[in-house]
């Protein structure tokens, strides 16, 4: 289980007081960027992440630095 960044903070960092994300959109762009994760490490041979951090909580990490957004089409 996730407890740091929480759902809330990670809801609040991926969307904007004008136009807030749901927990819906939020659990898309965190899948879509685990999937991204685990085949860029397919790619290269990489079987573990250092410290063996989860795949999914890279994802939540990477929203939380600012390095993944949400493009809304």
């Amino acid at each position: 289980m996730i407890n740091e960044p929480s759902v809330d903070a990670l809801v609040r960092k991926l969307g904007t007081v004008e136009e807030p994300v749901s927990r819906y959109e939020l659990c898309v762009v965190v899948a879509k960027r685990t999937r991204q994760i685990i085949e860029q490490m397919q790619a290269t041979g990489t079987l573990e992440l250092p410290g063996k951090q989860k795949e999914i909580v890279l994802a939540c990490q990477e929203i939380m630095n600012g390095k993944v957004t949400s493009a809304r089409d």
